[in-house]
């Protein structure tokens, strides 16, 4: 079995769906729902849940010492999940609000709680060896607080000839710190996985296409993911990129976390050395079997 070492975020994710437009200074019906949340313990979850006996995954992060904390804590557990999480005894566990409103759209403020306090001694050695794979959350670099910790994770990651994939988190983050830090913090990588949105913040290309072929300079292999136009792949010396199309979706339920379960179902073939079309197509599978139920998770 491959081993994945996850390192980043471990959110409550807060759910609020409307019903109705937002009605300003004034209230709106919603669902209000609870779920475990943070794009690396996303990717956790999924890659043990769809890939039990194909991948071994551990993941690193840090938790309050609060009831949501034990509760995302065994959560991961109950996912298969060798969950090395440092728990925090000021800082409660991360918590993201994404409201969606009526029409599907999603905003999320977010809170990273102890996630801002990941140290470089929080990041186990032992599951750092040769034949091992870092997925490293962007998140975890855009904060300033666990920004060393990650550092310190791709170090050592490094050091013991692992391959490394890093997602971008998120746009707005990534234009806050611009991409210059962005490509020096990941340099060694060899697959960055990002978002179109992700992917013009870090080119300034709004063709994903073009984007992608900036992106090799700094990435050995890049991928975007393109929503519900799929997902495409590129490297260095191919006149044109690999596109595969999203899956159908019979109904939309929530896209939170759609992204994270892409990349746990690209990165396990990936590894195993499938063609990227094929890597590109198990990732989109995962992406929309994802949005078809509530939560960034799958269920329990």
């Amino acid at each position: 079995m491959t081993r994945v070492v996850v390192v980043g975020d471990l959110m409550t994710d807060a759910v609020a769906r409307a019903a109705y437009p937002l009605a300003k200074g004034s209230d709106t019906p919603a669902s209000v729902t609870m779920h475990g949340g943070g794009s690396g313990a996303n990717v956790a979850a999924w890659l043990a849940v769809e890939h039990p006996n194909e991948v071994e995954v551990a993941f690193v992060g840090r938790r309050g010492s609060d009831i949501a904390g034990r509760n995302r804590d065994m959560e991961l557990m109950g996912y298969g999940v060798d969950a090395r999480l440092v728990m925090d005894p000021e800082r409660p566990t991360g918590t993201c609000v994404v409201l969606v409103t009526h029409k599907g759209d999603r905003t999320m403020m977010s809170d990273p709680g102890a996630n801002a306090a990941l140290l470089p001694e929080d990041i186990p050695a032992d599951l750092f060896s040769p034949g091992t794979h870092l997925h490293l959350s962007g998140y975890s670099l855009l904060n300033e607080g666990s920004r060393k910790a990650a550092l310190h994770a791709l170090a050592l990651a490094g050091k013991a000839g692992m391959s490394v994939s890093v997602d971008g988190g998120s746009s707005s983050p990534l234009k806050r710190v611009g991409a210059e830090p962005f490509f020096e913090w990941t340099h060694g990588a060899r697959l960055l996985i990002v978002s179109a949105d992700e992917a013009e913040a870090l080119t300034g290309r709004d063709e994903p296409e073009q984007a992608a072929k900036v992106l090799t300079a700094w990435y050995s292999q890049v991928v975007i993911k393109l929503g519900p136009d799929g997902a495409l792949w590129y490297t260095n010396g191919r006149a044109d990129p690999i596109v595969v199309g999203a899956e159908s979706v019979e109904k939309v339920v929530d896209g939170t976390g759609a992204g994270d379960a892409f990349a746990s179902g690209f990165l396990p073939a990936w590894l195993d050395g499938k063609p990227p079309a094929e890597a590109l197509a198990a990732g989109c599978r995962l992406a929309s079997k994802a949005i078809g139920h509530l939560g960034a998770r799958p269920p329990l």
